[in-house]
């Protein structure tokens, strides 16, 4: 099951049957089971908070995620920075929705194993993005 929230932000998700069948569709395509992930929507300043606290890092990001998968089933964190995607989203020339979704897969791709630590790992979770993204409105 997948839950929206939010913390130091206002922020409304308006898509969340969508996004939630969405994100069913992607693990079931990497043969994975969809269990309890909390996507959390939060501010620049919370993101860096839990950066510091939980990952002993002193920098922004638009995502962390904490894993907590147990086989096959995929559970965790996403902790999205609206403020950070919104910025990105300007900064890339897309539109913010498409950022944010790009954003939110990306952090379920790294719940299902794939990783961007080099750069063969970005470009596999670069694809891995655009194909579930050109996936979303049929799902």
């Amino acid at each position: 099951m997948v839950s929206y929230f939010t913390e130091d932000i206002q922020f409304t998700f308006k898509e969340k049957r969508l996004n939630s069948r969405w994100l069913k569709f992607v693990a079931e395509s990497e043969l994975k089971r969809l269990g309890d992930i909390a996507i959390i929507f939060c501010s620049d300043n919370y993101i860096l908070d839990v950066n510091i606290k939980y990952l002993q890092h002193d920098y922004f990001t638009d995502i962390i995620t904490f894993d907590y998968c147990e086989g096959k089933r995929l559970s965790g964190d996403l902790f999205i920075s609206i403020d950070s995607v919104k910025e990105n989203a300007a900064l890339y020339g897309v539109d913010f929705q498409e950022e944010l979704n790009r954003v939110i897969v990306h952090g379920l791709l790294h719940l299902i194993g794939y990783d961007d630590h080099t750069p063969e790992d970005v470009a596999i979770m670069r694809a891995k993005e655009n194909y579930y993204l050109s996936q979303r409105p049929n799902v």
